[in-house]
């Protein structure tokens, strides 16, 4: 689709291939406008300090960032789902054309405190199954306490913390939990700043939530994660469980979208996509924030493709 301008890429690779630090890209001092999902902010956020230049990061959700990507009004859009066939619409109105591009793969992870009931003595984890977190989540849910999903666990009520509707792990999430996009009980506290939700959590013995990989990883230290059963027994999200496809039905790539015309047209934009997308594949940055690497031949392709 477009034509290749190898310079950049070359540079990139042969330093990293020599075990180099790669240099940030001398730039011409355009502003590089992003804002989306806040599951894929602390991999761009980290992308755009490690670039070092005039890049602005913002988290208004995935559906936040369709529309003002849609509108023309940001260069790249993060996102935790793919591109809705109405947001598609909405960028076609708007004569905007698009390039997606898979970063990583986000273990969406059910949370709940360190003191919760569901932590053993030995700090293990009592798992959730797939149907528990249906009739915990669903919009007819007839659970509020700990002892309508399991008779064996306390009768106490539980503190529901979750994504607001804005947010593409909302999406996800009530697609593979409760059988149809955006279908959620709604008396939970919402949030599209993952960063409230782990506050929230964290403060309550009795919360439960969920929210992308990274902020359990960040937060380790006053969360625990919730083992998952999907009929063959508890699967906890670790990077090994999502590479081997045992994680599910909560594993899922996460994207950004590229405005056509700026990755061809800017050259500060093009550069800044060159080396997000090595730095994915050669660096360490996409496993310290908290998600799992694509295999290297699929960040490989992406820049060959450019």
């Amino acid at each position: 689709m477009f034509s290749r301008r190898t310079f950049v890429g070359t540079t990139l690779a042969v330093a990293a291939t020599a075990g180099l630090a790669v240099p940030a890209i001398s730039q011409s001092g355009t502003e590089i406008k992003i804002d989306g999902s806040s599951t894929v902010f602390p991999i761009t956020e980290a992308m755009a300090e490690a670039y070092g230049g005039n890049v602005t990061v913002g988290v208004s959700g995935t559906g936040g960032g369709f529309r003002k990507f849609c509108a023309g009004e940001t260069d790249i859009s993060n996102a935790s789902r793919e591109i809705k066939e109405e947001e598609i619409a909405e960028c076609a109105a708007s004569g905007i054309e698009y390039v997606k591009f898979d970063v990583a793969f986000d273990a969406i992870t059910v949370v709940v405190p360190n003191d919760s009931p569901l932590v053993q003595d030995d700090g293990s984890v009592l798992p959730l199954t797939v149907e528990q977190l249906n009739v915990l989540w669903r919009p007819d849910s007839p659970a509020n306490t700990w002892s309508e999903l399991d008779s064996s666990w306390p009768n106490e009520e539980i503190s529901l913390y979750g994504p607001g509707t804005d947010s593409g792990t909302f999406d996800y999430f009530t697609d593979e939990i409760n059988g149809e996009e955006g279908a959620s009980r709604n008396d939970y506290v919402a949030s599209e700043d993952d960063n409230v939700l782990v506050l929230g959590v964290s403060g309550e013995t009795n919360a439960l939530g969920y929210f992308g990989l990274a902020y359990y990883a960040e937060n380790a230290s006053v969360l625990k994660a919730v083992p998952i059963d999907a009929g063959e027994g508890p699967v906890l999200p670790t990077a090994e469980n999502v590479n081997n496809g045992t994680y599910t039905p909560l594993s899922r790539p996460i994207f950004i979208y590229v405005n056509a015309a700026s990755l061809e047209s800017n050259s500060d934009v093009r550069s800044f996509v060159e080396f997000y997308l090595t730095e994915a594949r050669d660096s360490s940055i996409i496993p310290e924030v908290g998600y799992v690497q694509l295999p290297d031949t699929q960040y490989t392709a992406y820049l060959n493709s450019l």
